[in-house]
């Protein structure tokens, strides 16, 4: 179950120089268009830093208030007060990735369409009992890119349908499929450190060349398996299977080196599905095409 988001009351005063360092980022929020005042604005961001740094360091709530995604951000809050200029964004922004999203997770048009369907009712949300409207996107915090954060969400709500079906569902395929496990009320939780850039980064320089070109073509390139499997002369489904393996592998090693590094366990699980690469001083592209090339494929 996902906690209640942070409510806008109550909020306890910040230092006047993460205050000043909100009042900042206002512009760039893009606020203004949706009728968010830098007031309400503040106390966004404000509810953010308190939640999850709210007893760290001015430096490290600084930090946090320049890396949120502030303009993601405000347009998850404008979207969740019914502003119908945001939802207008949000579609042209994010309906596509949302349905190809949707399609790779459930490998089913069918399936797919009726899973990004049933995020977008909870995405947009209905009035409870106080007049007050519910929407999922009061869960994004803009520590991540909504993007991605949305993708973890699709993917938490397909393994929640599996698991109506099945009733069970074991760790490894929770962590593989990026769910979110239940999460409890986070007090100082660090942002992603150079510990975390420094284990992917170090993971990616291990793959060979044809795992580098596999990942390339399919995640940043947006090829088919099918157009993979013609380039490569095998058949999709050796593709997809090759694919698996060379993402789980990934996904291995990653948490092996966090754990080095001196993250708990239950961080580490917490870590790989919460963090978006691109958010990272990682550069992914240059590792996984550096020397990429459609070599050898082992069926």
């Amino acid at each position: 179950m996902l906690p209640e988001p942070s409510t806008l009351a109550d909020i306890p005063t910040l230092g006047s120089a993460v205050s000043e360092a909100i009042a900042r980022r206002y512009n760039e929020s893009g606020g203004e268009r949706y009728g968010i005042t830098p007031e309400s604005f503040h106390n966004i961001v404000a509810t953010v830093v308190i939640r999850y740094a709210g007893e760290a360091s001015e430096k490290e709530q600084l930090d946090l208030v320049a890396t949120l995604h502030v303009a993601e951000l405000t347009l998850a809050r404008a979207c969740s007060a019914g502003n119908e200029m945001a939802w207008d964004v949000f579609l042209t922004r994010f309906r596509v990735p949302l349905y190809e999203s949707a399609y790779r997770i459930a490998k089913d048009e069918a399936t797919g369409r009726e899973l990004a369907d049933g995020l977008y009712a909870d995405l947009y949300g209905m009035p409870n009992r106080e007049g007050r409207r519910i929407s999922r996107l009061d869960y994004y915090m803009g520590r991540g890119s909504l993007k991605g954060w949305l993708r973890t969400v699709l993917s938490q709500q397909y393994v929640n349908r599996y698991r109506s079906q099945s009733r069970e569902i074991s760790l490894d395929e929770q962590v593989e499929a990026s769910v979110s496990f239940a999460e409890r009320p986070a007090e100082n939780v660090p942002s992603p450190d150079d510990r975390v850039a420094a284990a992917i980064a170090q993971t990616l320089t291990e793959l060979n060349s044809e795992e580098r070109y596999l990942l390339a073509s399919y995640y940043l390139d947006q090829r088919t398996l099918a157009d993979i499997g013609r380039q490569l002369h095998v058949h999709e489904s050796t593709v997809s299977r090759k694919l698996e393996r060379v993402t789980r592998q990934l996904r291995k090693r990653v948490r092996k080196r966090l754990q080095a590094a001196g993250f708990h366990p239950r961080r580490c699980d917490e870590l790989m599905q919460e963090l978006d690469v691109r958010d990272l001083n990682v550069d992914v592209a240059a590792a996984l095409r550096q020397e990429t090339s459609p070599g050898t494929f082992y069926k």
